[in-house]
């Protein structure tokens, strides 16, 4: 199983924030000279999900304008509006027919920078419903807290110590969750999970990383800048063949990928040390005619669903398909994307926010490492062995 979907509730007023959400909705407000909700479509993009499916409810056409209908890389987002106001738990069953049978939620206002593949590590186990991120070191008393116990949540309180996690906003859910659903309005947070924790179908996973909610006036200006510098990452740029998979010679289908010890472990290390991990390759195999640039697309589309399984995943696949001898005349060109050039180091830093003194490429051949000195960063050549050791010998990652 993968999931390709993720929803998010922006459906409340946010009276909190006072004259702020008269006239826009609390989701849509600027944080670092953007609408909040981009931080989220940013972090649903890059862990690879196809659908985004935002559910509205006060002044939803400001929602609709900004998001309906658009692309956002390979994540495709849609809006589903609701007559009355239901309570969060009333809006999934709003959109029902909209589900799929395993997707995210995420609430509209808070950000948990973490890594959400983590909690997809649970799809093949049976039991739960419902697997919810919690973060930990967060203070505040205004902040709920969760009793966790083997993987397990097993209550919440209103208020206590801070040793305690929090309820992040984040989980993984079942669509069978929906039949829990008996009265409209319904409460997720006040009815669903504390009913799911009473029957064992509601797992919990820690993590720490920043976490806010602007629900309030002090934490939406706080966000101003904690925002934008959760966007600002470390990098690792990783060669395809020869670093994630075994160098067979113009690698194209799935049945031919073998992967490399360590790979999917090495790129989950570093998803859950907060890196961006993208891959530069060059397929000058589409130049030569021997397969096309749809290959190129529907394999790196299989390669992040293996690596979701594993809780990894890579925030964008970027490849060259010229080759300055090639027979297929549109790509028989010379291109500043073909490593050694760093044309597609350059082109990810100028599209995602890096951090170039933080920031790596890993690659088997002396093109790659000299892509990375054009581009400004230390470049690693893997001559074989296990990857994810290899990085954690090389790579400070806090």
């Amino acid at each position: 199983m993968v999931v390709t979907q993720a929803v998010c509730l922006v459906g409340g007023r946010g009276t909190r924030l006072g004259t702020l959400t008269q006239e826009t909705p609390k989701p849509a407000l600027a944080v670092g000279g953007r609408p909040f909700l981009d931080y989220l479509v940013h972090e649903a993009r890059r862990f690879g999900l196809r659908r985004l499916t935002l559910l509205t409810g006060y002044r939803s056409r400001e929602i609709e304008n900004l998001y309906a209908g658009k692309k956002f890389g390979q994540l495709a987002v849609e809006v589903v509006a609701e007559a009355t106001p239901a309570g969060t738990a009333g809006a999934l069953l709003n959109a029902a027919d909209r589900l799929d049978e395993t997707f995210f939620l995420l609430n509209g206002d808070s950000f948990f920078d973490f890594n959400w593949l983590s909690l997809a590590t649970a799809l093949d186990q049976p039991g739960w419903t419902v697997h919810a991120a919690l973060a930990t070191g967060v203070a505040g008393s205004r902040y709920g807290r969760v009793r966790l116990k083997g993987g397990q949540v097993c209550g919440f309180q209103a208020e206590g110590s801070s040793d305690l996690p929090i309820n992040a906003g984040i989980y993984l859910v079942r669509r069978s969750v929906l039949e829990r659903i008996k009265a409209i309005p319904c409460s997720l947070e006040r009815e669903i999970l504390p009913a799911l924790a009473e029957a064992g179908r509601l797992l919990g996973t820690t993590a720490q990383g920043s976490f806010i909610d602007i629900g309030v006036p002090d934490d939406f200006a706080r966000g101003q800048e904690l925002l934008p510098s959760c966007m600002h990452r470390p990098a690792a740029f990783f060669d395809r063949d020869g670093i994630l998979n075994r160098d067979d010679g113009y690698v194209h289908r799935p049945e031919q990928i073998v992967w490399m010890d360590g790979a999917i472990e090495a790129v989950r290390w570093l998803n859950d040390a907060g890196f961006y991990c993208f891959v530069i390759t060059n397929q000058g195999g589409v130049a030569h005619g021997y397969y096309e640039e749809q290959h190129v697309h529907d394999l790196h589309t299989w390669m992040q669903q293996e690596m979701q399984k594993h809780g990894a995943h890579i925030d964008s696949f970027e490849h060259c398909p010229f080759h300055p001898q090639g027979v297929v005349e549109c790509y028989s060109v010379e291109s500043e994307l073909r490593k050694p050039q760093p044309g597609m180091i350059l082109k990810l830093q100028r599209e995602w926010t890096t951090d170039p003194a933080r920031s790596f490429v890993v690659g088997d051949r002396e093109s790659d490492v000299e892509a990375a000195i054009a581009a400004g960063v230390p470049g690693y050549k893997f001559e074989g062995g296990n990857l994810l050791h290899f990085l954690q010998e090389r790579v400070r990652t806090r």
